[in-house]
Order: C-alpha cells, then sequence, then structure tokens
C-alpha cells in the first residue's frame, strides 16, 4: 500500500483503538493448568518500535526472534525494545533498543508517532510501541545475544483481511494456549508482539 506519513502522523494524534484491537489477538489459555501472574511492584516502562521502511517499493518491519531459554518469551518473535534506562522517555528508549538489537541508528529513525500503550501481563512492563520511519537503507545487523534472527514483515501481508490466524500453541513449554496470530517468514507472531501489531493494522485498514 502507498502510506502517507503526514497523515499517518496525524491519525496517531487522535483517539486509537487500543483494547478493541488488542482483546481480539489476546491468546486464550487452553489446559488444565492456567499461567498465574502476580505483581507486587508496578510495571516497568519500556519501548518498541515498528520501523517502517521501504524495500522495491514494498512498505515492510523488522521483527527480531529472542533465543530460545526457559523465560516467559523465550523462543518468542517480538519488536525491537525494551525496558527504559533512567531518565528516558519511551521513544528513546525503542530508538536505543533499535541501535542495539538491529543495528539502526537512532538518527537514522523518523518518529512518526506512538500507539496505544499496552500491559504485557507476564513480564510486568508497560510498554509504548512507537511508529517510525527509516529515512535510508541500512543494513540490519541482528545483536547475537539478543536476536537470532530477524525477520521482515509486509505491510500489504499485515493489513489483508484474513492476515489473522489461529493455532494451539505451547508458552512457556507447558501452557497450551489458543492462539491468534499473524504469520510472517513462517513463524507465529502472538501474545503481545501481535496485539500491538493489530492495532497498527486497524488505523491502517481504516485510513485506506
Amino acid at each position: 500500500m502507498f502510506l502517507n506519513l503526514d497523515l499517518l502522523a496525524e491519525r496517531l494524534k487522535e483517539p486509537l483503538p487500543g483494547p478493541m484491537a488488542h482483546e481480539p489477538l489476546r491468546a486464550i489459555p487452553t489446559g488444565l493448568i492456567k499461567p498465574t501472574f502476580e505483581h507486587s511492584r508496578p510495571p516497568r516502562q519500556g519501548g518498541v518500535v515498528i520501523l517502517l521502511y521501504e524495500e522495491e517499493g514494498v512498505l515492510k518491519f523488522p521483527l527480531t526472534k529472542r533465543p530460545d531459554y526457559l523465560g516467559t518469551h523465550g523462543g518468542q518473535i517480538s519488536l525491537p525494545g525494551g525496558k527504559a534506562e533512567q531518565g528516558e522517555t519511551q521513544i528513546e528508549t525503542a530508538l536505543r533498543e533499535a541501535e542495539e538489537e538491529i543495528g539502526i541508528p537512532r538518527n537514522a529513525i523518523e518518529v512518526i508517532g506512538t500507539l496505544s500503550e499496552f500491559f504485557v501481563i507476564p513480564s510486568n512492563f508497560m510498554v509504548t510501541p512507537v511508529v517510525g520511519y527509516l529515512k535510508q537503507a541500512y543494513q540490519f545487523i541482528p545483536d547475537p545475544k539478543e536476536v537470532v534472527k530477524i525477520l521482515h514483515g509486509s505491510i500489504d501481508e499485515l493489513i489483508k483481511p484474513d492476515a489473522v490466524k489461529v493455532k494451539e500453541i505451547m508458552a512457556a513449554r507447558m501452557f497450551p494456549m489458543q492462539a491468534p496470530h499473524f504469520e510472517i517468514e513462517g513463524e507465529v507472531v502472538w501474545g503481545a508482539t501481535a496485539m500491538m501489531l493489530n492495532e497498527l493494522r486497524m488505523v491502517l485498514r481504516e485510513m485506506m
């Protein structure tokens, strides 16, 4: 699709779908044992970036695959991002993490706006998704400690009416979940990442 970045920036200043976009993509536990999350501390602040860039006339965005470990998010597909350092805004966090995780200089990213804040329940993070645009071509360089590989999603594929699939997955290797998801380069993109992407999807579809 052709995307007018100025119009998108104006749209992101208006009320956003928020839970209307998030909830349809929420995974539902189907097993006898349900995951429980209790947090005694306030959520930590974080930021992620949906980084739009053009490649051969196609509008894309990068995702990262985490190493496979025994934690809550091991092996999952994520947007570049992480927790805020002291004194950072969520936008500054997202841009710094993009530089650290996928090798894109923060000053090469034009910030278009932000989506709704999103509470990642398992890890107790309040995340701000930042929508950015890569102003010129750069080589993506994955951080070998944090990123197994970089995936490249297509906005045209994301906004298709049938883009959302559903299948049963195993979360944290022990909790079966019925998971609405996107399929990107053969990987299942579900959970918080899919929920945040679906908000951008809803916004872009209303602009079509």
